[in-house]
């Protein structure tokens, strides 16, 4: 039996394994990770990928080591110099630091040698711990943290819900989307009022100019960051002192700024425009329809309330994460059969410690009503390994 097992190998699960391998010295042996992607961080690198993101919104003391100083002293290192690029304010690392830096921790703490290729399908007691069944066996472990995220459930909207698998029709966030397999295309909308898709559309329009339009439902909301600084520390105290979880989940749905961008990439996009590399309305799509029968034909967007209508034969939906908990059959199974605790909203009600059951933790989205807004971020990573190792 294992000490330790974290379900999930991204951000999250690679940094509580750091945490817990380095910081509370678990030994290698007796921890392990489990992902269904072949490499840490993958589904993670994917998304920034085919988003186009060149820097974090987050600054450069929101890293995978528990150090908040180890970007920027890799930074100063022979490997990390060539890309220390950073922009402010907050010093925010460029993707390409991060990633390099990243793969550094992964290699120098021996992160790959602890993982198992497979998926969850399956969590039951055993005396002493737990077991989690995977396609491929059993994995039995005295602590499990749940470290998964919402990234593999893109949000569809209402109107777009019928598009799926369609021809020419893509999620940003679908792990199956490749943004540098598409083929060129005569007209491009990308949906979304966010970061997401502000970033989508520029890399699509450097890819070809004045063939892209961005459709906004409202105009460009500006916010440095997707939750204000305040929720990692000291705007907590109300939150905590607030045993209604409905609320708490109220709290959260306020302070995250959903659909929001930095300045500077609302700046670029508004030279962008300027320039005529790509289009922007501001309209809420209503009605998708292909423009004939042929199920590869083109596509119809409408906002029938402002008479705007265009033709397109690419549609990428950059419109977000499905909210709802992630996990899915085998993890429901298991709140019903041990009676885990949950909130109105279907969330995790877990301890201080970030303890749903005695020895089963989380981290991530599922810890939000604990952490609070941030929870899902890189910083969210770091605060929810201080709470699992408290007492190691």
């Amino acid at each position: 039996m294992l000490d330790w097992l974290i379900v999930g190998g991204g951000i999250h699960g690679t940094h509580l394994a750091l945490y817990l391998t380095q910081r509370r010295r678990v030994p290698l042996d007796r921890l392990r990770i489990l992902d269904p992607y072949p490499e840490p961080l993958a589904l993670w690198e994917h998304h920034t990928a085919n988003v186009g993101m060149t820097y974090l919104r987050s600054g450069h003391a929101h890293n995978l080591h528990y150090d908040p100083f180890s970007l920027i002293t890799f930074a100063r290192t022979q490997a990390g110099q060539p890309l220390a690029e950073f922009l402010e304010p907050y010093g925010r690392p460029s993707l390409a630091l991060f990633r390099a830096h990243s793969q550094q921790l992964i290699q120098q703490y021996k992160l790959n040698s602890i993982r198992l290729m497979g998926r969850a399908s399956g969590l039951s007691r055993i005396p002493g711990g737990w077991r989690v069944e995977t396609e491929t066996g059993s994995i039995e472990s005295a602590q499990v943290a749940l470290a998964f995220g919402l990234t593999e459930q893109p949000a569809w909207p209402t109107v777009f819900a019928g598009m799926r698998g369609a021809a020419g029709v893509q999620h940003i966030f679908d792990p199956a989307f490749d943004r540098a397999a598409l083929q060129d295309w005569s007209q491009a909308v990308v949906v979304g009022g966010g970061i997401t898709a502000a970033q989508t559309a520029l890399s699509l329009a450097l890819r070809q100019p004045g063939t892209v339009t961005l459709v906004m439902r409202h105009p460009p909301r500006l916010h440095q960051f997707d939750a204000d600084p305040g929720w990692v520390g000291m705007t907590l105290g109300e939150f905590y002192a607030d045993a209604d979880y409905a609320r708490r989940r109220a709290v959260i749905q306020r302070a995250r700024h959903r659909g929001s961008m930095p300045p500077d990439v609302a700046r670029e996009l508004q030279t962008a425009v300027q320039h005529g590399l790509l289009h922007l309305v501001e309209a809420e799509v209503n009605a998708v329809n292909r423009t004939t029968t042929d199920l590869h034909a083109p596509l119809r967007l409408e906002a029938r309330h402002s008479g705007w209508s265009l033709v397109a034969d690419t549609l990428i939906l950059a419109t977000g994460l499905d909210p709802r908990r992630p996990g899915g059959a085998w993890l429901d199974a298991a709140i019903d059969q041990f009676g885990l605790p949950l909130a109105p909203d279907g969330y995790p009600i877990v301890d201080q410690r970030l303890a749903w059951a005695e020895g089963l933790h989380v981290s991530g989205p599922l810890a939000e009503l604990e952490i609070g807004p941030v929870a899902r971020n890189i910083i969210g990573a770091r605060l929810a390994a201080d709470r699992i190792g408290t007492g190691l």
